[in-house]
């Protein structure tokens, strides 16, 4: 199948065709024609398949069958990157004459915001605290809105956002189209999903919370005091196959801390958290896309916002806290039909939420033994057990062959 048998007119097909999308996955196959026909729609897909062309592509044809004057079409999105990327995407798929788009994101100038909506968007993708603050201010106006999408509506949910998601409810239409989209998809979510839609359809390309099959997951057992010298191990010993590595920390501390020790070890890194700047988080991101930077440490914030091709490895430094960042994180590699590595550094303390993790995803992960970093055979032996009998954590992994580390001064 085509997009043009999805129902996509000429115009868009082509556009599709000439950034080099030879057929639609499988998302934007089931979810196209439905969004085409002005239903509700909640879709449940595995990161990295295409929803937000699934999403962006019809709405877009929709509009221009009746251009209007206002804001028509809202996005709303949890990061300030993510806001980014579908900004991104929308100005490479719309065609020429399409409705404006503006990103209305915190960290960044409200003049130029103001300036971009007082211009005429007809689309304004926002994060919903920066577009409350414009609500606020009366420079925008959602009285016209026909379309609301809520993009990972789920971390939308883990951020606090539910009080503000109501406020912008309150102020959008009765009448419009509601598109929720999301990798995974809580009780919680669905329960707002469907007290804000009306009759929508459902389309769940994989089982929710399972990860891309396109992603190898291991993990490493490791003594609590080792995981930065594994790290190093694996990123040193292995450096021609871990091209471009995002190594996820749970804490913003824990992201400037590791990305110090590595800078400080010769390697090409940067990082990313809340405590950075717009212009130096886009900055970050920037040089990793075009290859300046090779390893990226970020927090949470950029699991669900950063598209960028070839990721070779993710790195779990510190196990998520909630198991659906899990796969949020992973799958920022092996994205569009390619392989990726995701590795989770496991200590005895971290068997609980790898367990978790394990339960969500339905599958057990294969564990890499390396006993020099307080690895316990016990725990290898555990990863023959299905995702049925999750692995039973660990007292005292580790506690025979530990090692301390301390970093490598610069210039050795």
């Amino acid at each position: 199948m085509n997009f043009s048998e999805l129902g996509l007119r000429p115009a868009y097909a082509r556009r599709c065709e000439s950034l080099g999308y030879e057929k639609p996955t499988t998302i934007q196959e089931r979810a196209i024609p439905v969004v085409l026909t002005g239903a509700d729609l909640i879709g449940c897909a595995e990161t990295g398949t295409g929803k937000t062309a699934a999403f962006l592509l019809p709405t877009m044809q929709r509009m221009s069958e009746a251009p209007r004057p206002g804001v028509r079409v809202l996005v709303l999105a949890p990061t300030r990157e993510l806001v980014t990327q579908i900004h991104e995407s929308y100005k490479q798929l719309a065609p020429k004459g399409s409705a404006k788009c503006a990103a209305v994101i915190g960290g960044a100038s409200m003049s130029n915001q103001t300036d971009a909506l007082r211009r005429g968007a007809g689309v304004v993708v926002a994060t919903p605290g920066r577009l409350l603050d414009h609500v606020e201010r009366r420079t925008v106006d959602l009285s016209f809105v026909e379309v609301l999408v809520l993009d990972e509506a789920d971390r939308m949910l883990d951020m606090g956002f539910l009080p503000a998601i109501r406020r912008i409810l309150a102020e959008l239409p009765e009448k419009r189209q509601t598109l929720l989209f999301s990798a995974t998809m809580s009780p919680e979510i669905e329960s707002l999903a469907r007290s804000t839609m009306k009759q929508p359809k459902m389309v769940e390309v994989s089982p929710r919370g399972r990860a891309a099959v396109t992603v190898e997951q291991t993990a490493y057992p490791v003594a609590l005091e080792s995981k930065t010298a594994l790290l190093l191990d694996l990123l040193e010993r292995e450096r021609d196959n871990f091209e471009r590595v995002l190594v996820f920390t749970r804490t913003r501390r824990g992201a400037e801390r590791l990305s110090h020790i590595l800078l400080a070890r010769d390697h090409k890194v940067n990082r990313i958290h809340a405590d950075r700047t717009q212009p130096q988080r886009e900055a970050a991101l920037r040089g990793f896309k075009d290859g300046q930077t090779r390893v990226l440490v970020a927090t949470d914030i950029a699991a669900r916002g950063i598209d960028v091709e070839s990721i070779s490895h993710v790195i779990n430094y510190d196990v998520p806290t909630a198991p659906e960042d899990y796969v949020h994180r992973i799958g920022r590699t092996g994205r569009a039909g390619k392989t990726g590595r995701a590795i989770t550094l496991v200590t005895p303390v971290d068997e609980l939420s790898m367990r978790a993790i394990e339960r969500l995803t339905g599958q057990a992960v294969e564990r890499v033994v390396l006993p020099s970093f307080g690895g316990a055979p016990a725990v290898a032996q555990r990863a023959a057990v299905g995702a049925a009998k999750p692995f039973r954590a660990m007292r005292g992994a580790g506690s025979s062959s530990r090692r301390s580390f301390r970093p490598r001064r610069a210039g050795r």
